[in-house]
């Protein structure tokens, strides 16, 4: 490389570091940036994760196990008509942290490991849908009926119904998704 082509390359960021230079406050801006986010990543995790279905499905209030019941795919249908359709999010999504955690107690490899073993052995045509977002969970519930997904309390939109575990909803002492 030439000499010239090299401080063609650097002449960007001489003086970057200058007080009150562009590329200083530059900097200093990502870096305030950065810490706004992990603080509100931090903040995150005090949220509780709602369940929510389709408004149409015929439940309410479902226990601890059933809910399990539910993800596990042993129940695969709501009522004759409606069958259970299960959203997961993404891996590394807090909401399928806490869902892997409290309702399936498996990790992420288990997770994986069982449901390739149910679908292998016959016991069901499909895994759960992945999801990548709160929002894509939010649009998907509502359009599709015997839906079923786990989204943040704080995200959770008009037209999904939001399923009561062991009696308790989101918020309230006792709700066991946090």
């Amino acid at each position: 490389m030439s000499a010239a082509l090299f401080s063609r390359l650097r002449s960007p960021f001489k003086g970057a570091m200058r007080v009150g230079s562009k590329p200083a406050c530059g900097v200093l801006l990502l870096g305030w940036i950065c810490l706004g986010g992990a603080l509100m990543a931090a903040q995150s995790h005090d949220a509780d994760v709602a369940i929510v279905v389709h408004p149409d499905t015929p439940v309410n209030n479902l226990t601890l196990a059933e809910v399990r019941k539910v993800l596990l795919g042993e129940r695969q249908y709501w009522n004759a008509n409606i069958p259970v359709v299960l959203l997961i999010r993404a891996p590394v999504a807090r909401e399928r942290n806490v869902v892997l955690k409290t309702i399936y107690q498996m990790s992420e490899s288990q997770f994986k490991q069982y449901w390739i073993a149910k679908i292998f052995r016959a016991e069901s045509a499909t895994a759960p849908k992945v999801v990548y977002s709160n929002d894509m969970a939010n649009e998907l519930t509502t359009a599709i009926p015997g839906a079923i997904a786990f989204i943040d309390v704080r995200e959770v939109r008009p037209g999904t119904k939001v399923i009561r575990v062991d009696g308790r909803l989101p918020g309230e002492a006792g709700y066991p998704l946090r």
